[in-house]
Protein backbone atom coordinates (compact mmCIF):
# COMPACT_ATOMS: atom_id res chain seq x y z
CA UNK A 1 0.00 0.00 0.00
CA UNK A 2 1.03 3.57 -0.55
CA UNK A 3 0.77 5.00 2.93
CA UNK A 4 0.01 8.57 2.08
CA UNK A 5 -2.63 7.58 -0.45
CA UNK A 6 -4.64 6.00 2.33
CA UNK A 7 -5.49 9.29 4.02
CA UNK A 8 -6.77 11.76 1.45
CA UNK A 9 -7.84 14.83 3.40
CA UNK A 10 -7.91 16.28 6.86
CA UNK A 11 -10.28 19.17 7.42
CA UNK A 12 -9.66 21.15 10.64
CA UNK A 13 -7.98 20.31 13.92
CA UNK A 14 -11.09 18.84 15.49
CA UNK A 15 -13.03 17.25 12.64
CA UNK A 16 -11.63 14.65 10.28
CA UNK A 17 -13.26 13.55 7.05
CA UNK A 18 -12.38 11.99 3.74
CA UNK A 19 -12.76 14.42 0.85
CA UNK A 20 -13.33 11.71 -1.74
CA UNK A 21 -13.53 7.92 -1.69
CA UNK A 22 -10.15 6.35 -0.97
CA UNK A 23 -8.44 4.36 -3.68
CA UNK A 24 -9.85 0.85 -3.46
CA UNK A 25 -7.65 -1.30 -1.27
CA UNK A 26 -6.73 -4.44 -3.09
CA UNK A 27 -6.24 -7.35 -0.75
CA UNK A 28 -2.52 -7.50 0.04
CA UNK A 29 -3.00 -10.37 2.47
CA UNK A 30 -4.04 -13.83 1.34
CA UNK A 31 -7.55 -14.40 2.75
CA UNK A 32 -6.68 -18.01 3.58
CA UNK A 33 -3.69 -16.86 5.61
CA UNK A 34 -5.84 -14.37 7.49
CA UNK A 35 -8.43 -17.09 8.13
CA UNK A 36 -5.73 -19.33 9.60
CA UNK A 37 -4.38 -16.47 11.72
CA UNK A 38 -7.72 -15.50 13.20
CA UNK A 39 -8.66 -19.14 13.86
CA UNK A 40 -5.54 -19.41 15.99
CA UNK A 41 -5.37 -16.02 17.71
CA UNK A 42 -8.69 -14.13 17.49
CA UNK A 43 -11.43 -15.00 19.97
CA UNK A 44 -15.15 -14.29 19.63
CA UNK A 45 -14.87 -11.09 21.67
CA UNK A 46 -12.32 -9.51 19.32
CA UNK A 47 -9.31 -10.25 21.50
CA UNK A 48 -5.98 -11.13 19.89
CA UNK A 49 -4.45 -13.84 22.10
CA UNK A 50 -0.69 -13.90 22.68
CA UNK A 51 -0.33 -17.64 23.13
CA UNK A 52 3.41 -17.29 23.68
CA UNK A 53 2.82 -15.06 26.70
CA UNK A 54 0.36 -16.92 28.96
CA UNK A 55 -2.62 -16.09 26.74
CA UNK A 56 -2.73 -12.40 27.59
CA UNK A 57 -3.76 -9.65 25.21
CA UNK A 58 -2.11 -6.27 24.77
CA UNK A 59 -2.39 -3.07 22.82
CA UNK A 60 0.35 -4.18 20.42
CA UNK A 61 -1.57 -7.33 19.54
CA UNK A 62 -4.83 -5.45 19.06
CA UNK A 63 -3.04 -2.97 16.80
CA UNK A 64 -1.46 -5.73 14.77
CA UNK A 65 -4.81 -7.49 14.51
CA UNK A 66 -6.48 -4.33 13.23
CA UNK A 67 -3.74 -3.77 10.66
CA UNK A 68 -3.89 -7.36 9.41
CA UNK A 69 -7.69 -7.29 9.18
CA UNK A 70 -7.37 -4.11 7.11
CA UNK A 71 -4.76 -5.73 4.85
CA UNK A 72 -7.12 -8.69 4.43
CA UNK A 73 -9.88 -6.20 3.53
CA UNK A 74 -12.13 -7.80 6.15
CA UNK A 75 -14.33 -5.10 7.64
CA UNK A 76 -16.28 -7.42 9.95
CA UNK A 77 -13.14 -8.78 11.61
CA UNK A 78 -11.72 -5.27 11.89
CA UNK A 79 -14.82 -4.06 13.71
CA UNK A 80 -14.75 -7.09 16.02
CA UNK A 81 -11.13 -6.36 17.04
CA UNK A 82 -11.83 -2.65 17.36
CA UNK A 83 -14.81 -3.30 19.65
CA UNK A 84 -12.66 -5.20 22.14
CA UNK A 85 -9.88 -2.61 21.85
CA UNK A 86 -12.05 0.42 22.53
CA UNK A 87 -14.12 -1.18 25.29
CA UNK A 88 -11.40 -3.08 27.15
CA UNK A 89 -8.18 -1.13 26.54
CA UNK A 90 -9.07 2.49 25.79
CA UNK A 91 -9.72 3.16 29.46
CA UNK A 92 -7.12 5.81 30.25
CA UNK A 93 -8.19 9.44 30.55
CA UNK A 94 -5.39 10.66 28.24
CA UNK A 95 -6.62 8.97 25.05
CA UNK A 96 -4.03 6.18 25.08
CA UNK A 97 -4.64 2.46 25.61
CA UNK A 98 -3.74 0.41 28.67
CA UNK A 99 -1.23 -2.13 27.48
CA UNK A 100 -2.01 -5.39 29.29
CA UNK A 101 -5.20 -7.47 29.61
CA UNK A 102 -5.07 -10.84 31.36
CA UNK A 103 -7.99 -13.32 31.15
CA UNK A 104 -6.74 -15.20 34.21
CA UNK A 105 -7.32 -12.39 36.73
CA UNK A 106 -10.06 -9.94 37.65
CA UNK A 107 -10.03 -7.09 36.88
CA UNK A 108 -8.47 -8.12 33.60
CA UNK A 109 -6.37 -4.98 33.17
CA UNK A 110 -3.25 -5.70 35.19
CA UNK A 111 -1.11 -2.75 34.10
CA UNK A 112 -2.68 0.60 33.23
CA UNK A 113 0.46 2.08 31.70
CA UNK A 114 0.36 2.45 27.94
CA UNK A 115 2.72 1.04 25.31
CA UNK A 116 3.38 3.56 22.58
CA UNK A 117 3.94 1.00 19.82
CA UNK A 118 0.47 -0.39 20.50
CA UNK A 119 -0.99 3.11 20.44
CA UNK A 120 0.70 3.84 17.11
CA UNK A 121 -0.48 0.58 15.56
CA UNK A 122 -4.09 1.14 16.65
CA UNK A 123 -4.20 4.73 15.40
CA UNK A 124 -2.50 3.79 12.13
CA UNK A 125 -4.84 0.90 11.37
CA UNK A 126 -7.89 3.01 12.21
CA UNK A 127 -6.69 5.74 9.84
CA UNK A 128 -6.09 3.35 6.95
CA UNK A 129 -9.39 1.54 7.44
CA UNK A 130 -11.32 4.76 7.97
CA UNK A 131 -10.04 6.19 4.72
CA UNK A 132 -10.34 3.02 2.63
CA UNK A 133 -13.83 2.18 3.87
CA UNK A 134 -15.14 5.76 4.33
CA UNK A 135 -15.61 5.28 8.09
CA UNK A 136 -15.56 8.71 9.68
CA UNK A 137 -15.72 7.29 13.22
CA UNK A 138 -12.50 5.35 12.65
CA UNK A 139 -10.80 8.49 11.37
CA UNK A 140 -11.97 10.52 14.34
CA UNK A 141 -10.72 7.88 16.78
CA UNK A 142 -7.39 7.73 14.93
CA UNK A 143 -6.97 11.51 15.10
CA UNK A 144 -7.78 11.51 18.81
CA UNK A 145 -5.12 8.88 19.49
CA UNK A 146 -2.53 10.59 17.28
CA UNK A 147 -2.96 13.83 19.23
CA UNK A 148 -2.62 11.92 22.51
CA UNK A 149 0.56 10.19 21.31
CA UNK A 150 2.08 13.52 20.29
CA UNK A 151 1.13 15.14 23.58
CA UNK A 152 2.05 12.40 26.02
CA UNK A 153 4.80 10.15 24.62
CA UNK A 154 6.64 12.21 21.99
CA UNK A 155 9.22 14.26 23.89
CA UNK A 156 12.21 16.46 23.15
CA UNK A 157 15.37 15.57 25.06
CA UNK A 158 19.04 16.17 24.42
CA UNK A 159 18.38 17.68 21.01
CA UNK A 160 16.39 14.61 19.90
CA UNK A 161 12.68 14.04 19.42
CA UNK A 162 11.92 10.69 21.01
CA UNK A 163 9.09 8.19 21.32
CA UNK A 164 8.84 7.19 24.95
CA UNK A 165 7.80 3.55 25.40
CA UNK A 166 5.10 4.59 27.86
CA UNK A 167 3.90 7.58 29.83
CA UNK A 168 5.34 6.24 33.08
CA UNK A 169 8.64 4.66 34.03
CA UNK A 170 11.11 5.57 31.29
CA UNK A 171 12.43 9.02 32.14
CA UNK A 172 14.05 10.86 34.99
CA UNK A 173 13.66 11.24 37.88
CA UNK A 174 12.29 7.69 38.08
CA UNK A 175 15.09 6.33 35.89
CA UNK A 176 18.58 7.64 36.51
CA UNK A 177 19.63 6.62 33.00
CA UNK A 178 16.52 8.15 31.38
CA UNK A 179 15.28 8.79 28.88
CA UNK A 180 15.12 5.10 27.95
CA UNK A 181 13.64 4.16 24.58
CA UNK A 182 12.91 1.02 22.61
CA UNK A 183 14.05 1.48 18.98
CA UNK A 184 11.56 -1.13 17.77
CA UNK A 185 8.67 1.09 18.91
CA UNK A 186 9.34 3.45 15.99
CA UNK A 187 6.78 2.20 13.47
CA UNK A 188 8.13 4.31 10.64
CA UNK A 189 5.34 3.61 8.17
CA UNK A 190 2.79 4.99 10.64
CA UNK A 191 4.51 8.29 11.38
CA UNK A 192 3.58 10.14 8.15
CA UNK A 193 -0.04 9.16 8.72
CA UNK A 194 0.16 10.48 12.30
CA UNK A 195 1.39 13.77 10.83
CA UNK A 196 -1.79 13.97 8.75
CA UNK A 197 -3.99 13.13 11.70
CA UNK A 198 -2.32 15.54 14.15
CA UNK A 199 -0.28 18.03 12.07
CA UNK A 200 3.08 18.93 13.60
CA UNK A 201 6.64 19.16 12.31
CA UNK A 202 7.68 17.09 15.33
CA UNK A 203 6.57 13.90 13.55
CA UNK A 204 9.21 14.30 10.86
CA UNK A 205 11.80 15.03 13.52
CA UNK A 206 10.67 11.90 15.39
CA UNK A 207 11.16 9.80 12.26
CA UNK A 208 14.53 11.36 11.43
CA UNK A 209 15.84 10.97 14.97
CA UNK A 210 14.62 7.39 15.23
CA UNK A 211 16.49 6.53 12.05
CA UNK A 212 19.59 8.35 13.28
CA UNK A 213 19.40 6.34 16.52
CA UNK A 214 19.37 3.07 14.59
CA UNK A 215 22.39 4.19 12.58
CA UNK A 216 24.35 5.14 15.70
CA UNK A 217 23.31 2.35 18.09
CA UNK A 218 25.95 -0.21 17.13
CA UNK A 219 26.64 -2.16 20.30
CA UNK A 220 29.07 -5.01 20.74
CA UNK A 221 30.96 -7.03 18.15
CA UNK A 222 27.87 -7.46 15.96
CA UNK A 223 27.10 -3.70 15.91
CA UNK A 224 23.42 -4.12 16.77
CA UNK A 225 20.92 -1.94 18.66
CA UNK A 226 19.65 -3.06 22.05
CA UNK A 227 16.00 -3.66 22.79
CA UNK A 228 16.22 -0.93 25.45
CA UNK A 229 18.54 2.03 25.02
CA UNK A 230 19.52 4.76 27.46
CA UNK A 231 19.92 8.21 25.92
CA UNK A 232 21.07 10.03 29.03
CA UNK A 233 24.42 10.55 27.31
CA UNK A 234 25.46 8.79 24.14
CA UNK A 235 23.33 5.72 23.31
CA UNK A 236 24.01 2.72 25.56
CA UNK A 237 22.10 -0.41 26.61
CA UNK A 238 19.75 0.62 29.41
CA UNK A 239 20.24 -0.42 33.02
CA UNK A 240 18.00 -3.16 34.35
CA UNK A 241 17.43 -4.85 30.98
CA UNK A 242 19.43 -7.59 29.33
CA UNK A 243 21.96 -6.05 26.93
CA UNK A 244 20.57 -7.89 23.93
CA UNK A 245 19.26 -7.61 20.43
CA UNK A 246 16.14 -9.44 21.45
CA UNK A 247 12.65 -10.34 20.38
CA UNK A 248 11.66 -6.67 20.23
CA UNK A 249 14.48 -5.65 17.93
CA UNK A 250 13.99 -8.52 15.49
CA UNK A 251 11.14 -6.57 13.85
CA UNK A 252 13.20 -3.42 13.18
CA UNK A 253 14.39 -4.45 9.67
CA UNK A 254 10.81 -5.30 8.72
CA UNK A 255 9.57 -1.91 9.90
CA UNK A 256 12.29 -0.19 7.87
CA UNK A 257 11.42 -2.16 4.75
CA UNK A 258 7.67 -1.63 5.09
CA UNK A 259 8.27 2.12 5.41
CA UNK A 260 10.27 2.17 2.16
CA UNK A 261 13.39 3.27 4.02
CA UNK A 262 15.95 2.10 1.50
CA UNK A 263 19.11 2.47 3.58
CA UNK A 264 20.79 -0.67 2.29
CA UNK A 265 23.82 -0.14 4.50
CA UNK A 266 21.68 -0.12 7.65
CA UNK A 267 19.51 -3.03 6.51
CA UNK A 268 22.52 -5.15 5.58
CA UNK A 269 24.26 -4.42 8.92
CA UNK A 270 21.17 -5.46 10.87
CA UNK A 271 20.77 -8.60 8.78
CA UNK A 272 24.42 -9.62 9.22
CA UNK A 273 24.34 -8.92 12.92
CA UNK A 274 21.23 -10.95 13.67
CA UNK A 275 22.13 -13.93 11.48
CA UNK A 276 24.00 -17.01 12.67
CA UNK A 277 24.59 -20.51 11.29
CA UNK A 278 24.17 -19.62 7.65
CA UNK A 279 20.83 -17.87 7.41
CA UNK A 280 19.23 -18.43 10.82
CA UNK A 281 18.28 -15.29 12.77
CA UNK A 282 18.82 -15.20 16.51
CA UNK A 283 18.59 -13.01 19.53
CA UNK A 284 22.08 -11.77 20.36
CA UNK A 285 24.01 -11.09 23.55
CA UNK A 286 25.42 -7.67 22.75
CA UNK A 287 28.38 -7.99 25.11
CA UNK A 288 29.76 -11.24 23.69
CA UNK A 289 28.14 -11.21 20.25
CA UNK A 290 26.99 -14.79 20.84
CA UNK A 291 23.50 -16.00 19.94
CA UNK A 292 21.02 -16.55 22.75
CA UNK A 293 17.89 -18.01 21.11
CA UNK A 294 17.85 -19.33 17.57
CA UNK A 295 14.74 -18.07 15.77
CA UNK A 296 13.78 -20.93 13.52
CA UNK A 297 10.09 -20.08 13.12
CA UNK A 298 9.32 -18.93 9.54
CA UNK A 299 7.90 -15.72 11.00
CA UNK A 300 11.35 -14.72 12.16
CA UNK A 301 13.29 -16.11 9.21
CA UNK A 302 11.13 -14.19 6.75
CA UNK A 303 12.47 -10.91 8.14
CA UNK A 304 15.90 -11.84 6.79
CA UNK A 305 14.30 -12.80 3.49
CA UNK A 306 12.50 -9.45 3.26
CA UNK A 307 15.81 -7.65 3.75
CA UNK A 308 17.45 -9.80 1.07
CA UNK A 309 14.54 -9.00 -1.25
CA UNK A 310 14.81 -5.24 -0.68
CA UNK A 311 18.61 -5.09 -0.81
CA UNK A 312 19.32 -7.46 -3.69
CA UNK A 313 16.05 -8.69 -5.19
CA UNK A 314 16.47 -12.21 -3.80
CA UNK A 315 13.31 -14.32 -3.87
CA UNK A 316 11.74 -15.45 -0.62
CA UNK A 317 12.47 -19.05 0.24
CA UNK A 318 9.58 -21.47 -0.18
CA UNK A 319 9.60 -22.34 3.51
CA UNK A 320 8.74 -18.81 4.68
CA UNK A 321 5.98 -18.42 2.10
CA UNK A 322 4.01 -21.26 3.69
CA UNK A 323 1.86 -19.98 6.56
CA UNK A 324 1.12 -22.42 9.37
CA UNK A 325 0.77 -20.29 12.52
CA UNK A 326 2.00 -21.56 15.85
CA UNK A 327 2.92 -18.56 18.03
CA UNK A 328 1.27 -15.13 17.85
CA UNK A 329 4.36 -12.95 17.45
CA UNK A 330 6.25 -14.69 14.63
CA UNK A 331 2.93 -15.41 12.87
CA UNK A 332 2.19 -11.69 12.93
CA UNK A 333 5.60 -10.77 11.54
CA UNK A 334 5.19 -13.38 8.81
CA UNK A 335 1.86 -11.98 7.62
CA UNK A 336 3.13 -8.40 7.69
CA UNK A 337 6.11 -9.56 5.63
CA UNK A 338 4.04 -11.48 3.10
CA UNK A 339 1.60 -8.61 2.67
CA UNK A 340 4.49 -6.19 2.11
CA UNK A 341 6.24 -8.35 -0.48
CA UNK A 342 2.96 -9.13 -2.27
CA UNK A 343 2.24 -5.45 -2.72
CA UNK A 344 5.66 -3.86 -3.08
CA UNK A 345 8.00 -6.61 -4.31
CA UNK A 346 6.06 -9.30 -6.17
CA UNK A 347 9.25 -10.12 -8.05
CA UNK A 348 10.54 -11.69 -4.83
CA UNK A 349 7.73 -14.25 -4.69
Amino acid sequence: MRLLRSILAICSATALMVAQPAIAQRTALDPQAWTAYKAKFLDANGRIIDNGNSGISHSEGQGYGLLLAYLANNQADFEQIWYFTRTELLLRDDGLAVWKWDPAVTPHVTDTNNASDGDLLIAYALALAGSAWSKKDYLQAAAHMAKAILLHVVIDAGGRTLLMPGVDGYNSPGRKDGPVVNPSYWIFEAIPVMALLAPSDRWQKLSDDGLALLRSAQFGPRRLPADWVSLKAKPAPADGFDAEFGYNAVRIPLYLARADIGDKTLLARLQRGMTVEGDEPATIDLVTGKPKDLLSDPGYRIVNDVVACVVSGTKLSASVRQFAPSLYYPATLQLLSLAFVTEKHPECL
